[in-house]
């Protein structure tokens, strides 16, 4: 199973940029698929997650001017940021949930300029 993610690059604040992030592999009916970021010299944090039946959650710092959304049918998870900031720079790190594992990406990195 991999976690293949998409979409991140260098943007100026107050631009957008778009990830996506694909499951490929067998994987048994995911539950939650996520976001989570780490900048430098700070601890890995979650973005935002969105389980199966559509319910989402944000982290405050980004309400507001990022939303999650999966298709089911073909495991993907995107991630829509608006408005980004400077402090939105860090690495954004894809994850998927099942009752029997947690699956990671290997991060893909958004930039945002001042």
């Amino acid at each position: 199973v991999q976690l293949v993610e998409s979409g991140g690059g260098l943007v100026q604040a107050g631009g957008s940029l778009k990830l996506s992030c694909a499951v490929s592999g067998s994987i048994f009916s995911i539950n939650f698929m996520g976001w989570y970021r780490q900048a430098p010299g700070k601890q890995r944090e979650l973005v935002a997650d969105i389980a199966r039946s559509g319910d989402t959650n944000y982290a405050d710092s980004v309400k507001g001017r990022f939303t999650i959304s999966r298709d089911n049918a073909k495991n993907t998870v995107y991630l829509q940021m608006n408005s980004l900031k400077p402090e939105d720079t860090a690495v954004y790190i894809c994850n998927a949930q099942n009752v029997i594992n947690t699956y990671w990406g290997q991060g893909t990195q958004v930039t945002v300029s001042s």
